[in-house]
């Protein structure tokens, strides 16, 4: 099996702020020296990474999709949380079941599996 992994590497206009609110209210981990315009976040097997952008649209039009793993409990977690803009965890029309939220700045973060696995 190849043990190759996808890290997404998403914009921000606000390092300070991005690792605030991952630290915070997603319960992310900062896994490397502090630097001022690029951050590396890691929660269990999630890794995501920032760069500053100077461009304050860009986050409103970049996304990532994390899927698998202990889904149906990030989402109860986040729920407990008071996860601010929060979507609730259904069944999509492509049959899978999913839950998304939208970071500070409008990166969206979509959360998914398939719906036997919960």
């Amino acid at each position: 099996m190849d043990s190759a992994q996808a890290i997404p590497i998403l914009p921000s206009p606000d390092i300070s702020l991005t690792k605030e609110f991952y630290r915070t209210e997603l319960g992310f981990d900062v896994i490397q020296p502090e630097m001022d315009q690029y951050v590396m976040l890691r929660r269990g097997t999630i890794e995501l990474h920032f760069w500053l952008s100077l461009d304050k649209a860009l986050p409103e039009v970049s996304s990532c999709y994390i899927r698998d793993g202990e889904i149906a409990a990030l989402h109860a977690e986040f729920s407990a949380r008071g996860v601010p803009g929060l979507s609730a965890f259904e069944k999509r029309p492509w049959n899978m079941k999913e839950f998304y939220l939208h970071d500070p700045h409008g990166n969206l973060l979509r959360f998914g599996c398939s719906p036997d696995e919960t």
